[in-house]
């Protein structure tokens, strides 16, 4: 019997050993992250995006329709963290010589909405009606706005309220009442008679002050006509300077005033004002 030479068994345990090294590489997974990636792995955390929310306070809001003597008028605002940052009158007076008083009034009602950042503005000369239809309208707008305002604090004050601790609330008394009388109320007072007809007034409160007056009845026909139109937009700025019913009568329109300051009152008489 031959015997294997010592050399010749070494050379071939080497050739042996450098296959099944070079079969274990070829078998080995890639682990090129593009790879994992094309498989439906999820990708890297840094490449994944945050959702993005709406500014708080933040939309487009709608008030009520106002009818006017020659047509509806209705106001859509767009706000952005509580401010007006425009508007539009999404219904107003047309046909006839309406479509020429639209035209040039209701651009001027939008910018000075913008302006003011309240329903208190000046009407357009030549263009009564639409504009109190207009400010009756932005009002209601501006007062969802409130409303929806004051139910994002209430929910606020209550979730720090459950995450404060016991000894504060129980400590002090005060704190619970201050929270309160910081929340928004629309408030509209009884319907006052006068000698030329109903005066009735809805106002806005928030903090104990007023900050929106509008005047839902007033006389109306004939002169009565000329003398709301002129006296009710100083008697709703008035009020609101004022934050009570202990206003100035307009002259010229003293049932009118009577009739207003005791509507605001009752409505003031509401939010224990």
């Amino acid at each position: 019997m031959r015997k294997s030479h010592p050399v010749r068994r070494a050379v071939l345990a080497g050739a042996a050993t450098v296959s099944g090294i070079v079969l274990l590489l070829s078998l080995k997974p890639a682990s090129d992250p593009g790879a994992a990636s094309a498989a439906g792995g999820a990708p890297p955390a840094a490449a994944q995006s945050p959702q993005g929310g709406r500014g708080a306070g933040s939309g487009t809001v709608t008030g009520d329709a106002a009818a006017t003597q020659y047509g509806p008028v209705q106001v859509r605002l767009i706000v952005s963290g509580g401010k007006i940052t425009g508007a539009e009158a999404v219904r107003a007076p047309k046909g006839g010589q309406s479509d020429r008083v639209t035209a040039d009034a209701v651009p001027k009602l939008n910018r000075a909405a913008v302006a003011a950042g309240t329903a208190d503005i000046d009407a357009v000369s030549g263009a009564t009606y639409t504009s109190a239809g207009y400010v009756k309208s932005l009002q209601s707008a501006l007062d969802k706005v409130a409303a929806a305002s004051a139910g994002q604090d209430s929910g606020e004050g209550a979730g720090q309220g459950a995450g404060g601790g016991s000894e504060q609330g129980a400590g002090d008394g005060g704190a619970g009442q201050a929270g309160a009388g910081q929340g928004t109320q629309v408030l509209t007072g009884d319907v006052a008679r006068t000698q030329y007809g109903a005066v009735q007034v809805r106002v806005t409160v928030r903090g104990g002050k007023i900050t929106g007056a509008e005047t839902l009845q007033a006389p109306r026909g004939g002169q009565s006509d000329r003398v709301t139109a002129d006296a009710v937009p100083k008697l709703d700025r008035a009020a609101v300077a004022a934050g009570t019913s202990d206003i100035d009568a307009v002259s010229g329109a003293t049932y009118t005033s009577a009739g207003y300051k005791q509507s605001l009152q009752s409505a003031l008489d509401r939010a224990g004002g």
